[in-house]
């Protein structure tokens, strides 16, 4: 059982960081300082909401998300680890791994110099990790809110063996709907179509989306905007230590069949995710540690 008001006393700010159970009593570290609103999940060290100042929430959450331990939350931004999609030889594991299906630890608060709120969590390997996955690891999920939000996974092999792990930060982004974006950034580079299994290079300069996609684009750490036409926004989603872009929308077929998804959800939002796998799993050696961030925001 998580204590609310110990957590108030160790690591909230007065008027900028505290907590709270904002959804079917899971716990939530809310933040509202000079730049921006953010809510974060202690349970998958889950962003659900990014409110720049004066501004409309950049990512989007599906209101049919369940709020409850052992399911996933739907929607924001998801931590996908120790590996990315299926388990490769164990389909009952869970898709995406464990880290999205735990509570994470509060590690630590700060303001920053420049007004930002800085928030750190941490997810260890004990026997409840061990069970799906045998490393001795510590992840630690660290959240600056600004006027941009930036969020890294840093993993470190705390074993006396070498591992290899996948992982992505699965971002949901708020749309006026599909058919207004274009994504820019990706023009040259290779991808694999997960949906026919082939690879192919993108020509077009800007990428629209009119159909399923499940698209991981190789060996590219460049920026992407997403071009809001009717929102009129350009929301800029910059990445390091990832070498895999992935963009996902499920279109109307398969969003149908999604338990935690609106029918018509497809329409409303596109993932844009900091991946690594698919030929660029990370390998660390005993004491490494690596770490994928995503910094988002909206282009000024």
């Amino acid at each position: 059982m998580i204590d609310i008001d110990e957590l108030d006393d160790k690591f909230s700010i007065e008027g900028e960081i505290g907590f709270g159970e904002l959804e079917n009593d899971l716990v939530f570290v809310t933040v509202s300082n000079i730049h921006a609103d953010a809510d974060i999940c202690l349970y998958g060290a889950h962003v659900t909401s990014f409110r720049p100042q004066n501004a409309m929430d950049i990512l989007w959450m599906s209101p049919e998300s369940s709020f409850e331990v052992g399911k996933p939350i739907r929607g924001g931004i998801p931590v996908c680890f120790p590996w990315f999609g299926p388990h490769k030889t164990d389909p009952e594991k869970p898709q995406h791994g464990f880290g999205r299906l735990m509570y994470w630890d509060m590690a630590g608060t700060a303001t920053l110099p420049g007004g930002e709120s800085q928030i750190r969590l941490q997810l260890c390997s004990s026997e409840e990790t061990k069970a799906y996955w045998p490393h001795d690891f510590c992840a630690e999920m660290t959240f600056v809110v600004g006027r941009t939000l930036q969020v890294s996974l840093k993993v470190t092999n705390t074993s006396a063996k070498p591992f290899e792990y996948t992982c992505a930060l699965h971002s949901y982004y708020n749309l006026s709907a599909i058919d207004n974006i274009t994504i820019e950034g990706l023009q040259g580079t290779t991808y694999y179509n997960q949906l026919t299994g082939e690879n192919g290079i993108q020509e077009e300069e800007t990428l629209q989306i009119q159909e399923p996609m499940t698209r991981h684009y190789l060996d590219t750490e460049a920026p992407v905007v997403i071009a809001d036409s009717v929102f009129r926004r350009r929301i800029k989603a910059e990445k390091t230590g990832s070498k895999v872009t992935t963009i996902w929308n499920p279109g109307e077929e398969t969003c149908a069949k999604i338990g935690d998804l609106p029918d018509d959800a497809y329409h409303a939002f596109v993932c844009v995710e900091a991946t690594n796998a698919f030929g660029f799993p990370i390998k660390l050696a005993p004491g490494e540690s690596h770490e994928t961030s995503a910094m988002i925001g909206l282009e000024e």
